[in-house]
């Protein structure tokens, strides 16, 4: 990912120095529980422990130099971190990668990175969360119109539409903790995955020290359908951080502008049109929601290994691992502060509400004329074309409103009290139930 979408947090995880960290975290942990099981001196597993420890602490450009000067010769990058290793643990070194695998210490490592790239996610899912509550609560009884197909459709309220957005990234901060606990899994398991070399009870060690689950078959490698499960997982939340975006970017329409994106000072639109404030911020998100999405399917075509191991699925995770969630972090960060300083626009949307003259209270109009005793046939038929003659001439001097027409239909008039339209016509009736749709939602504390 280029630096431009990349938070230091995020790319220190994906850093080769973390990497060789983890790889010497798994061989020095595998030999400390093969010393404890008889396998390996302990006086060689404490040299590895402490020898390594301190390569690691003071590992520079130079030794990660060094790591790729090997492997240029060995075409091996797990080998070419071993032979280096070999070179700061000494003769002590001959106990390490007992009896595993390179796979043992890739997937396992890959296991760690995505756990821990994971936890930013979360946190950051924890930051948008609380956003989308506060300016939920604070816009609880703001109205403003609802759309379907992009048209004017019934009042609605704002804090409304921000709690569904609310409570689909909840539902996406669970998807994602089970993406976690579905991914940390740790295979130590040898050649072809049949503990013919290594104890299994290594793995199970190994696996407790890094907080991960022992894969229950292996082959060589950890299956692949939970490596798909996971970028999935973070497939849907770009999905939904792209809904909410799509929302601010139809908001902030010059023809809408019911919200916008915090213009900060100094900040420029166009550099061609000084009066642009345009929505790069949601604009930006859709982009990125498309990049994650975009290793869903690798992921899922890494599946399908050949037998107990292949390396098809190496060259698209060294890809999708550091991208996907480099610019999912980048993009939920950006979407809470988004949400944190949007400029929301009350009596805009006011405004916007009553533009068409009042035919967004059809739907309320109907059943109001069905309860007064007229056909729910009819009354559709009364209130269309009565609402049609406001839409068809809006802005014309023969428009009228909504109301007034309903009111000299021949159909309404002496049959329907005119206090009845009144209440239909009442915009804050569609705020019945926000009450308690909060309270479901929020608790208490948001009803």
């Amino acid at each position: 990912m280029v630096p431009r979408y990349t938070r230091p947090e995020m790319a220190a995880i994906w850093a080769p120095a973390n990497r060789y960290r983890i790889w010497f975290e798994i061989e020095a942990l595998a030999a400390e529980a093969m010393a404890e099981y008889g396998d390996v001196p302990r006086g060689a597993a404490a040299t590895i422990r402490v020898n390594g420890d301190a390569a690691m602490a003071a590992f520079t450009d130079a030794d990660l130099a060094r790591i790729d000067e090997i492997e240029a010769e060995t075409r091996h990058d797990v080998i070419a971190f071993l032979t280096w290793l070999a070179e700061k643990v000494g003769p002590d070194s001959r106990f390490v990668h007992l009896g595993m695998t390179s796979s043992d210490v890739l997937d396992t490592c890959l296991s760690v990175q995505l756990t821990q790239a994971t936890d930013l996610l979360l946190a950051d899912l924890d930051r948008l969360l609380a956003a989308l509550r506060t300016r939920a609560i604070e816009h609880k009884h703001t109205l403003t119109i609802g759309r379907s197909h992009g048209i004017h459709a019934e009042p609605t309220s704002f804090g409304l539409k921000l709690a569904g957005h609310y409570v689909e990234f909840e539902r996406n901060r669970a998807r994602l903790v089970a993406a976690r606990a579905e991914i940390a899994t740790c295979a130590i398991s040898g050649a072809v995955g049949t503990y013919a070399h290594v104890d299994p009870r290594i793995e199970e060690y190994v696996a407790a020290k890094l907080g991960l689950a022992a894969e229950p078959v292996s082959t060589q490698v950890i299956p692949r359908d939970r490596h798909a499960a996971f970028f999935a997982t973070l497939g849907v939340i770009a999905s939904s951080v792209e809904r909410l975006a799509t929302e601010v970017r139809h908001l902030q329409r010059s023809e809408v502008r019911e919200a916008e994106e915090f213009f900060h000072p100094g900040q420029k639109g166009s550099s061609a049109m000084p009066h642009k404030r345009n929505p790069v911020l949601s604009e930006n998100l859709t982009g990125l929601a498309r990049l994650v999405r975009a290793a869903v399917v690798p992921a899922l075509e890494n599946v399908a290994l050949w037998h107990e191991r292949d390396i098809s699925h190496s060259s698209v995770e060294r890809v999708i691992g550091p991208d996907a969630t480099l610019a999912l972090d980048f993009a939920l960060v950006r979407a809470a502060g988004m949400m944190e300083k949007l400029v929301v626009y009350p009596e805009r949307m006011a405004a916007n509400l009553e533009s068409l003259g009042g035919v967004v209270h059809s739907g309320e109009v109907l059943l109001a004329l069905a309860r007064s005793g007229i056909s729910r046939e009819d009354a559709y038929r009364i209130v269309q074309r009565n609402a049609m003659a406001t839409w068809t001439k809006l802005g014309t001097a023969e428009g009228r409103p909504f109301r007034d027409n309903l009111a000299e239909d021949p159909d309404v008039s002496g049959r329907v009290d005119p206090a009845v339209l009144d209440a239909a016509m009442d915009s804050t009736a569609h705020l019945r139930s926000v009450d308690h749709v909060f309270a479901r939602v929020f608790g208490p504390a948001g009803g």
